[in-house]
């Protein structure tokens, strides 16, 4: 078996400054927007950490999906002849279309309270009574995406560590014995 280096690298890195950055703005960029001096001023600051976050969480996602592309190609053997490894990549496949999904929507979102640059707001996610009603009905959807995001990129992290279980000599030669015996 050929190594696969660069796609693993891509595919690991990528997807642990997905799932990090996600969770990091959720637990501490949100929340601590709201210690702004001014009610006014929190969407601003919770804004550019977001805006700032973008175009590295873009990079991040790109190498994860150059990488899953390489792992595929790298590991289509075992995809066709070892037991499981295919039920794990719709698996796979099936969770990161789920988190590039919400996380285009996230965007969508962000975008929405991110043009407005001086409203009221009690933090990054939780609108307050002068806060423009589309924007605060982003807030709202928002409060709750933030976490969806690292859960998903979370659950691939999981199923990427299972995946390399697999690759253990003994679960190939099982997996390529399971699919052979009836």
């Amino acid at each position: 078996m050929a190594r696969n280096t660069l796609s693993r690298s891509l595919h690991d890195v990528g997807l642990a400054a997905w799932f990090g950055g996600t969770l990091a703005n959720a637990v501490a960029l949100n929340p601590a927007a709201a210690q702004a001096t001014a009610s006014t001023d929190v969407g601003a600051v919770a804004n550019t950490g977001w805006d700032r976050w973008t175009p590295v969480n873009a990079a991040a996602i790109g190498a994860h999906l150059a990488g899953s592309i390489g792992q595929l190609g790298g590991n289509k053997g075992r995809i066709a002849g070892q037991q499981g490894v295919g039920s794990m990549v719709v698996a796979k496949t099936a969770l990161t279309a789920a988190a590039l999904g919400v996380t285009a929507y996230s965007r969508a979102l962000g975008k929405k309270v991110s043009q407005e640059t001086q409203m009221p707001a009690a933090s990054g996610t939780e609108p307050e009574s002068g806060t423009p009603p589309e924007v605060a009905k982003a807030q709202k959807q928002l409060a709750a995406l933030q976490w969806v995001v690292p859960a998903l990129t979370g659950a691939l992290v999981v199923v990427s560590s299972f995946a390399g279980e697999q690759q253990r000599a003994t679960e190939q030669k099982k997996g390529i014995l399971g699919r052979i015996t009836p």
